[in-house]
């Protein structure tokens, strides 16, 4: 449907058919590339002038709904990186020729192709079609050649699961431009499917079956989408049960955690002034010795959340710091006659209070003070 309202916005181009003499779609028996640089081709032929004005049009519509609705989802980068630019600049057409020239590109039935297989590759790649177009891979090696030429000692990707073997190729690349193909590390997320009502939600691109993020994020809110999301270990496949990230239950991970910091905020509104010294050797039962331990994890998680690239690390110990505090709260009194033990025990939800919303803060997720 967004294509149509794209089409909608443009005025004084009359119809025309860019199908006639395509060559025939994957699905109907054809070859899927050569489809694609087909309409292109006409596209161009057909539009003349028109068709750089059309192109930069659409770029711009789709490229600021993604911007707006990260940025409502609290993602914002810092550069945003055209594949076009490349092209532009000649940067694709360079790499290609310096690879021809180092015996790493050969020509072969009209296209070039890049020896991978002397990289460990299970089959040679091609960079630049018969026909002169350059292969989404030429324009990846282009991409990594300019991010390390820029001086980066470490470059992490993030891609699909089904870009796997795309892996040893894109670093035999970097190789074979004489840079440490180590300094590049790539993180693989495996997809996620939906369920609502106990049953998944069906979706396909091919049909414009699909739910958005924004969608996602108006159903159950950014806290819920966020922490789900953080919840799977990337390279898992993740489940996400809408109706959970709804719930105002136990059961919900992120409200659980968010309820224990509402609770902690709600014993500090009851509080007096208690300007009594704590004297923490009196936190010595099961419940305040569980949740001292607990809190003493806290660095070591964030510590190795961040150097596995792996934040669910933090998710879970939010988790289990929230049970722990849950348990000492039902079990436990906090504003009683015995002033000394009770500016220990403030002292001590009060440190949970803290790693909390420090933790909250980190993955991105509100830390409300009443719910």
């Amino acid at each position: 449907d967004y294509i149509f309202d794209i089409a909608k916005t443009i005025k004084g181009i009359e119809k025309f058919d860019i199908f006639n003499g395509a060559c025939k779609d994957e699905k109907d028996g054809g070859d899927k590339e050569k489809h694609i640089d087909d309409l292109i081709a006409n596209c161009k032929s057909q539009l003349g002038d028109d068709y750089k004005k059309i192109f930069d049009l659409a770029i711009d519509s789709i490229l600021t709904d993604i911007k707006i609705d990260l940025a409502e989802f609290g993602v914002e980068y810092q550069q945003w990186f055209s594949e076009q630019s490349l092209v532009d600049s000649g940067l694709s057409k360079k790499t290609v020729e310096v690879l021809q020239a180092s015996g790493h590109i050969v020509e072969k039935e009209g296209a070039l192709w890049f020896k991978t297989t002397d990289f460990g590759d299970d089959l040679d790649r091609v960079v630049v079609r018969d026909n002169g177009m350059h292969t989404y891979f030429a324009s990846d090696i282009a991409y990594h050649l300019e991010k390390f030429e820029r001086g980066y000692d470490k470059v992490i990707n993030i891609w699909g699961a089904d870009h796997h073997g795309y892996i040893a190729r894109v670093k035999a690349s970097i190789k074979a431009l004489n840079h440490n193909p180590d300094k590049l590390e790539i993180l693989l997320v495996q997809f996620a499917n939906l369920f609502r009502n106990g049953e998944k939600v069906a979706m396909s691109t091919r049909s414009g079956s699909f739910v958005t993020l924004k969608q996602l994020r108006e159903e159950v809110g950014n806290d819920a989408a966020r922490f789900f999301y953080i919840l799977r270990k990337a390279d898992q496949h993740m489940d996400f049960d809408l109706d959970l990230a709804k719930s105002k239950t136990n059961e919900n991970p992120v409200f659980y955690i968010q309820y224990a910091h509402a609770r902690i905020c709600s014993v500090f509104d009851k509080a007096d002034n208690n300007t009594q010294t704590p004297d923490l050797t009196l936190l010595n039962n099961e419940y305040e010795q569980a949740l001292i331990k607990q809190l003493s994890r806290y660095s070591d998680m964030v510590k190795n959340a961040a150097l596995n690239y792996e934040p669910h690390i933090l998710a879970y110990y939010l988790r289990d710091l929230a049970g722990d505090f849950h348990s000492y709260y039902n079990n436990s009194e906090f504003l009683i006659d015995d002033k000394t033990l009770q500016a220990s025990r403030l002292q001590l939800i009060s440190a949970t209070q803290q790693i909390l919303a420090n933790g909250l803060s980190l993955l991105g997720v509100s830390a409300p003070e009443k719910m």
